[in-house]
This record gives structure tokens, sequence and C-alpha cells, in this order.
């Protein structure tokens, strides 16, 4: 599964709004919501609160990958955010976080949630990666750097 298979340019936020972890969800949730309907804002943000409840998504390094699964939903959905100044997410390593990959599955698609979650933790892993999406300008711009990458493996 590679992550244009469910990332497209309308699903980027270059400047994510909100500086708080529930409102940056909140936004993020509302993107979603509103580039797949019949997805609701508010069943998209429960799920990300609760699975946040469990633990952070927020894995370091500037990253953090919201995710969770909704009936109804028929295949992975993503959307991808940037944070220039960084919103405190409750980080492992205790450091703003920046840049946030949103997946939202089907409830009976483990495997595809799973091999979602794993292409996108192995490509933003790479700092010189990390540090291409932080100077991209333009959703389109985010897009293309993520593809890219995203072809490489």
């Amino acid at each position: 599964m590679k992550i244009t298979d469910f990332l497209n340019v309308q699903a980027i936020i270059p400047t994510l709004e909100s500086k708080e972890k529930n409102a940056a969800l909140e936004e993020m949730a509302g993107w979603l919501a509103s580039n797949h309907h019949p997805l609701e804002k508010k069943q998209v943000l429960d799920v990300l609160l609760e699975r946040e409840k469990i633990s952070t998504t927020a894995i370091g390094e500037g990253v953090a990958i919201p995710h969770g699964k909704l009936p109804g939903v028929e295949r992975v959905l993503g959307v991808f955010a940037r944070s220039p100044e960084g919103v405190d997410f409750a980080s492992l390593d205790g450091a703003p976080t920046h840049l946030f990959f949103v997946l939202i599955a089907p409830e009976n698609a483990a495997a595809d949630h799973l091999k979602a979650l794993a292409r996108i933790s192995r490509l933003l892993k790479d700092e010189i990666f990390r540090r291409r999406l932080m100077a991209g300008r333009s959703s389109q711009e985010l897009y293309e750097i993520i593809s890219e990458e995203d072809d490489k493996f």
C-alpha cells in the first residue's frame, strides 16, 4: 500500500492553524470529513480523541500519526497536515509536533490500517524527508514531495 493510495492534494493542510492538541485534531477531522462524504467531523474527531486517550500518537522527531477505525468507511482515508510553529501533542520525546498524518480505516481492515501506519512510519523516519516536508510551500508541492518519496519504496 502506498501513501498516494489514500492521500491526494485536497487532503493536505499546508499550514495547520490550531496550536493546541484537541483543536489540531478537530481541524484535521474537519478537513478529512469535508473531503470524504458522508463522514462527519464529530465522528472522526471522536475516534481520534479515543485513540489519543490510550496513548499519544506523537511518535517523536516532530511526527504524529493520529488514527482510528470507523464503521461505514470503505477504504483507508488520510490527511497530511503541517504546523510550522509546532503543536504540543504530548510527544514521546517532549518536542513539539510539526508533521501529522491522520488515518481513518474501515473497522474490518486491520491489515490495510497496519500497512498504512507502517508505510508512513518508515518514510517519516528519514530526517531529510521530514526537512523537505517542512520546506514545502503549497498543498501541491507537499503532495509531490510525499509522492516522490513514496515511489522510492
